[in-house]
Parts: structure tokens; sequence; C-alpha cells
């Protein structure tokens, strides 16, 4: 799951970065989750209490408007392309799905419940087909009956790739892997689905035809892009503009980069739907260019919550702390963040020298450059992030990076440098997005760290809102040099397929938008992943998981620094509010609402 790019942080400074950092971990260590912090706001549930449970839960109250604050617009509120975690998080309010996140905190946010079916799948011939029935009094917001064509449908979109890109494409991938179904719009059948893999007996029944097993399938239709969409509505490329609504809200009104308003969608109907309370009238949301206003706006009780759901900027983190403790939250996210070694530029195609850069880097240096324990995370020692199964956390710690060689190990470094063939060190360039502060104080605390063991680093800034051209550009990387790219990334659903399919399968190595950025072609590694797909049992999964991170791990393609932690921000009159691992360690938005809904 790609996390938002964040505008308007662009001069932060690494020294910013560690006084913030000191800041936090004085301010937050020991901390609580009672109205009696210290610091807390007039009114606030307290420190940490949204984290992993309920705050509020008895007070949220029908009207009133949910106010959200963004520095960053969704890539796109079509149900088909978006790919930001608080867009799939926030499209539940006008989307609906056969199954969806339970509306719960914690892991068991992360767990499949039925919406538009009545129950969860029937699942037979030995994992390949699945069957839906479809719920009595499920509408669209014109009042028309949501049928299993109009399901079939929304995910034929996914197949449109050439007007329809960003996405994700684990439906088209699972269904159709030979790529013999050309989407709708070039669909030469009458009633434009033609899709084999899926049928439609009736208007209640849908049924899946996998040419594989696949364990993780009913995970794939709990995402958002397995919405349906209704033919005669579907606009294409503009759909993202004003879809059009199968829950509880429709889009009123929405200028991109500037404001979002949702109403109620009156042909929606409580009984039909088990997870949404639609508590709020109205959602709206306002864009900022400058993420220390939103902050500001936060804090003055302006806005209720941060829709971008990836922590306050350094200046509102500090003031927040000082002043007003009760309305933060700090979860572990799904996100872990890294440095990247891609084998097509030299000598990283030596895993000697990559494991120079693991050995040589200060670990803490990097920690405090994203923000510290508190607002950074714990030290990342392995690439499997805690919430996904097969996770072991820091107990996993290969290259001791917790441990003994936290601060760097100068000694080992040059042992694996000499190894390598670069015993004087080698010259690489460093591959930052310019619209990510935190990102560019790590690539500076790592250049630090790697000029005392002879690497010299450049750093190259590159246009964040680029990325998949330049950084996902395989070709790209490789012409301008760049030795290490800086990135993270969180699980589209919890499992070592949610979170390492696109990462580390050499069949989702691309020419463009390719996030296999250390090009790891690996037959093991490819071997496990076709294993876990066709493994339907807990405990295989999760052994599997853990086989395939260890493998990972022992090519040292990459260099995690943290397994991510936010600071977010609550407002006094926010109810029913809880973060959950369904959208990794974000406030599930779907049932939020108001204490006060006139305020």
């Amino acid at each position: 799951m790609t996390t938002q790019r964040t505008s308007g942080r662009r001069k932060q400074a690494f020294a910013a970065a560690a006084a913030v950092a000191a800041l936090l971990t004085t301010a937050a260590c020991g901390g609580g989750g009672d109205d009696g912090d210290k610091g807390s706001s007039s009114g606030a549930a307290g420190f940490d209490a949204a984290n992993n449970k309920v705050a509020q839960a008895s007070a949220a109250k029908k009207g009133g408007t949910l106010k959200f604050g963004a520095a960053q617009d969704a890539d796109s509120w079509d149900t088909t392309r978006g790919y930001y975690g608080m867009m799939w998080n926030f499209a539940r309010y006008y989307s609906r799905q056969l199954v969806t996140n339970k509306a719960e905190p914690g892991a068991a946010g992360a767990e499949v419940t039925p919406d538009l079916a009545t129950e969860t799948a029937k699942v037979t011939d030995d994992g390949k087909t699945y069957t839906y029935t479809l719920r009595d009094g499920i509408t669209w917001e014109d009042g028309k009956a949501i049928t299993s064509k109009d399901v079939k449908y929304g995910i034929e979109r996914v197949w449109a790739q050439d007007v329809l890109s960003g996405g994700p494409t684990y439906l088209k991938d699972v269904l159709d892997p030979k790529g013999e179904y050309k989407g709708p719009y070039k669909d030469t059948s009458a009633d434009k689905l033609g899709l084999k893999a899926i049928d439609t007996p009736d208007d209640k029944t849908i049924v899946f035809h996998l040419p594989q097993a696949n364990s993780d399938f009913e995970e794939m239709l709990a995402l958002v892009s397995a919405s349906p969409v209704r033919q005669d509505q579907d606009t294409k490329s503009k759909y993202g503009l004003k879809p059009f609504s199968s829950g509880p809200y429709k889009f009123a009104s929405y200028s991109p980069g500037k404001d979002l308003k949702l109403v109620r969608n009156t042909n929606w109907k409580q009984a039909s739907d088990p997870i949404r309370k639609a508590y709020p009238d109205q959602i709206t949301i306002q864009f900022f260019s400058d993420a220390n206003q939103l902050d500001q706006r936060l804090i003055s009780g302006d806005l209720d919550l941060d829709l971008n759901q990836t922590g306050m900027s350094p200046q509102g983190r500090t003031t927040a702390l000082k002043e007003h403790k009760g309305n933060l939250d700090n979860p572990v996210t799904g996100y872990v963040r890294y440095a990247v070694f891609p084998q097509s530029v030299a000598p990283f195609n030596n895993i000697e020298c990559r494991k120079a850069v693991i050995l040589g880097a200060d670990h803490v240096s990097l920690q405090t450059a994203r923000g510290g324990p508190v607002a950074g995370g714990d030290i990342g020692t392995n690439m499997l992030p805690p919430s996904v199964p097969g996770a072991e956390g820091q107990k996993y710690d290969p290259y001791e990076i917790s441990g003994a060689n936290k601060s760097g190990n100068e000694a080992k470094a040059k042992e694996a440098l000499k190894a390598c063939g670069q015993p004087n060190g080698f010259k690489t360039t460093i591959a930052v997005r310019n619209n990510k502060p935190v990102e560019v104080a790590t690539a500076q605390s790592l250049q630090a760290s790697l000029k005392k063991i002879g690497i010299t680093a450049e750093i190259d800034q590159y246009d964040g809102s680029q990325t998949a051209g330049i950084i996902g550009s395989p070709s790209n990387v490789k012409k301008k040099g760049y030795g290490i790219i800086i990135m993270g990334w969180g699980p589209d659903f919890p499992s070592v397929q949610g979170f390492g399919l696109p990462l580390w399968n050499s069949k989702y190595i691309s020419e463009s938008g390719n996030n296999n950025y250390a090009l790891i072609n690996d037959k093991t590694i490819d071997g496990l992943f076709s294993s876990y797909v066709t493994t339907l049992d807990d405990a295989g999964k999760t052994k599997i998981a853990t086989e395939i991170n260890h493998k990972v791990m022992e090519g040292a393609y990459y260099l995690p620094f943290v397994f991510e932690r936010f600071l977010n921000w609550r407002s006094d009159n926010l109810a029913n509010v809880y973060t959950t691992d369904g959208y990794s360690g974000q406030y599930d938005f779907v049932n939020l609402g108001l204490k006060n809904p006139k305020k």
C-alpha cells in the first residue's frame, strides 16, 4: 500500500528532526491514557485512548458535520484507481464491497466480514470457486437495486489499465493470469460483461472461478477496487470526480486540491448495511498546501482529524505534546520505512557491498531522523511489519541492527567492503522524494554514516509526485546511478502476499511503476510465494511468510529503518474513534461520530 505524498514540508532539516525526536522521547514516555494526563486539553479522551481501543464509544450522536483536513488529496477517488491508504479508508463512506474489514479496533479490524453479501464466501473446488449471495435492500444513490452484474462490472474495470491505471491489480492477476480479457471498454459482448472468470446467474448471485487457488482471494475482494460500478454511471477517466454512491454518503461537491463535501445518500438503508452507522449528516475535507497550517487548524478545534493519517508535522507535534497530549494517539502502523539497493547499479550487484551499508549505518541516528521512537517507531530489523502474520518484530535481527550494531559497526562494514572488492569504499547516489522532509533527513543521516566507512553518497531529491516514472523505472534508476532508494511500504491487506508480493516477486518487475526496486529475481522466494497462495491453513501460511522474510533479509536487499509509528490528532468532539490494523494503524473513518453535532 502506498502512503500518500505530503506537500508543504520541504524545509525540515536533520537537526530539527533530531530536536523534535528528543522532545518526543521526553514528553511521551509513560504517557498513560486517562483524562488526567498532564498536557491533556479539556474534554480530550487521553493519550493513546483510541490506540487499538474505542474512545468515546457511547458519546456518538447522529447529525453534524465531520471535518477532515489534509495536506494531500487522494491519488483518485475512483474506487478502481485509488491506492492511497487514506483513500481506501474514506471510500467506504460512498462505496460498498461484497466483504470488507470489520469496523473494530486493532487486529480485529483486519478481519474480513460480509458487506453487500449475506455472508463470507462459500468456497468450493479446492479453493478455486467463491460464491456470494447479495443482501436484500442494497441500493444505489438513485434508489435502484445493486445487482451482481454491477459488482462484476466494477471489478472488470480493473482490466482497463490503459484508462484507469493506478490502483491495485490483484484481482486481474488472480482471475485472468494470462491477460486474455481486455476490459469492459474493449469488451465485444453486448452487455460488456465478458469476463469469463465471473458468473452472474441471477441478480443476487455472483460466482468467481479462479484458475488457481489463492488463499488471500477474499482479502482482495475486501479492497475498494472490488466495489460495484453501474455501467450507465461510468464516466471512465472522470469517474473519480464524482463516483456514484453505493454507501450512506454521496458526493455533493469536489474541487481537487481544495475541498470535498459528502452528504447523506437518502436511498441508503441502515437495515441493509451491517457495517456503517452513518452518524454525521455531512462530511467535509479541506485541503492545505502547508502542513503546519493544517496542524494549527486541528489544534484550534476547527477540524476533527487529519485525512492523511501520516502523523503531525514536527512543529505541530511539539505544540500538541506540550499542551494537548490527551488528543494524541501513537499507533504502530503497518509501514516499514527502508533503504533498498537496486542490483542493476554497481557495486550493489554484490551482496557484500549491500551488507557494508547495512552494517555501517547508524541505526539510532536513522531512527532519530524519522522522529525518534515515538513519532518514528522502533528500529526496524527486518522487512515484515508487525501487523502481518509471520512477523517476528525485533526478535528477528539478522544484522544486529537493534543490538550490537545499532550505532553502526565500522570494522565489520569495512570487512564487507573488502570482501566485495571495494576496500577503499565507493561513490553512489541516494534517491529521495523532495516532498518527504523526513525522508530527506533520513538520507542525510545515512550519508553521514556511510562517509565514515569510505562510501561517498550524493543525495538526489526528485519530484515526489513522479515516483512511478523515476524510481519506478529500472532503466532510469540504472541511468541515474541510484544505488540506494529511500522508500516505505505498507500492506494492501494483512498477509505476506498483500505486503511483499509487489516488492519481492520477480514477476512484478516492470518497466514503469515498478516496486521491486531491488530487482529481486530469486527462484526460492518466487517458489515460496507460489506455495503460499495455495496453502489454505493459517499456520502453514504464517510459516511460509516467516520463511520469505528470512530469505529477503539473507539477500541483504534492504536496510530497514523503522517499524513506523505516528502521532495522530483527534479532536475533543470526535466520538467512537479507534485505530485499526485494517488500515495500517489509521483511525477507522467509517463509523466516526461527534459528541456535540452542533459544535
